[in-house]
């Protein structure tokens, strides 16, 4: 497998949306609905590729897409990020490539920490955000409509402090 990261280009675009549609019809690892948005998310990936608070990284596989992730870094220091890889590529070391990616762009961006949202069943996922030393801050119960409505879904929160020297609230809990 020749594997690399890079940063998106404009030429990218059409296959990161294509990819998303197809992670999105799998109804179970992003929050993105197939079709609902696809238009939009063209138009707003095209404005944050080289804006100076936003990354998108795609990894691929002998020159084809095969994973995604979008970082963006708010003005109060937190970097967010949300990603996705075809599922014949999952387990083969594509959100490691992709994840090493994100957290160099947000050091070198000036994050004081990394936060993300999945889902409880992504076990795969929250494995490997733990190894990269991710903790779990919390959860939003019952938060994401999902299945047209008749379900919502928790999501799981983690975090990665990439300032440990950075001093917290003076006021406590």
């Amino acid at each position: 497998m020749d594997a690399e990261v890079r940063a998106a280009d404009p030429a990218d675009i059409a296959a990161i949306v294509a990819l998303r549609e197809e992670v999105a019809g799998e109804l179970k690892w992003i929050a993105a609905r197939p079709g609902a948005d696809a238009d939009k998310v063209a138009a707003r990936m095209e404005e944050s590729l080289d804006g100076p608070a936003t990354k998108v990284f795609v990894a691929t596989v002998d020159g084809v897409i095969e994973g995604s992730l979008s970082i963006e870094l708010a003005p109060y220091g937190v970097a967010d990020f949300g990603m996705f890889v075809r599922a014949t590529q999952r387990g083969r070391g594509l959100g490691r490539l992709l994840l090493e990616a994100a957290l160099e762009w947000a050091r070198s961006a000036g994050a004081h920490k990394v936060s993300l949202e999945c889902w409880p069943h992504n076990t795969a996922a929250i494995a490997l955000y733990r190894k990269y030393g991710f903790e779990e801050e919390g959860r939003k119960r019952r938060h994401y409509r999902r299945g047209g409505g008749e379900a919502a879904w928790d999501s799981v929160i983690m975090g990665l402090l990439l300032d440990p020297d950075i001093p917290g609230s003076p006021y406590g809990d």
